[in-house]
């Protein structure tokens, strides 16, 4: 049996007005298809789950939320693995000193290329030093104190890293959308899965 991944929820709203919690098809079904367990979890009832999950995603979304901030400073302090994807890589950002700001030219899926530092935990999982990943963002990262991996060619900052972490890794594309025709996207999701799996996080 696959590491229990816990997949924090982002709210919403339902078409008849009514809060939601969302979690994406493509995310789960990443998780699956890497060897783990999907465990949906409501943003603001984490702590009945930190001794079940091995590991932790923060999914994309629109508003920055004060719960996912908390979460991830926990999860820093506890050394947890956790992989945060566009808004929840901006959430890691945030949380330690980072600045967002407006952008127009990252939606809509447009695939570009970026170049990953040589040093980093993306260049260890991906055995490259460029790739092409898909854009939908309307802010990205001007600066934080995590460890930026890669950046675009129009200077976007496109990954960050916590040092000396189990995995805490998050990225402003969305691989899971690109997980069955592209193998680096694959290769995240691989390796988070055996980095929780190899993991007591306790």
């Amino acid at each position: 049996m696959g590491p229990l991944i816990g997949i924090i929820m982002r709210n919403g709203i339902s078409e008849t007005g009514k809060n939601i919690g969302i979690s994406y098809d493509d995310i789960v079904h990443s998780v699956i298809k890497s060897g783990g367990i999907p465990l949906i979890i409501p943003n603001d009832k984490i702590d009945l789950y930190l001794n079940l999950c091995k590991g932790f995603i923060l999914q994309g979304g629109d508003n920055l939320n004060n719960n996912c901030l908390r979460l991830l400073k926990l999860f820093m302090e506890r050394n947890i693995p956790t992989f945060g994807i566009c808004l929840g890589m901006q959430e890691m950002a945030v949380l330690n000193n980072g600045i967002l700001y407006d952008v127009q030219e990252h939606s809509g899926d447009v695939l570009h290329e970026v170049t990953i530092k040589n040093n980093s935990l993306l260049h260890k999982i991906l055995g490259v030093s460029k790739t092409v990943v898909n854009s939908r963002h309307k802010s990205a990262v001007l600066s934080t104190d995590l460890s930026i991996s890669s950046v675009s060619n129009d200077n976007i900052i496109e990954s960050v890293e916590g040092d000396n972490l189990k995995f805490f890794l998050g990225v402003q594309w969305h691989p899971e959308s690109m997980y069955d025709s592209d193998i680096n996207s694959r290769k995240i999701f691989d390796y988070f899965i055996k980095i929780c799996n190899d993991s007591s996080c306790k």
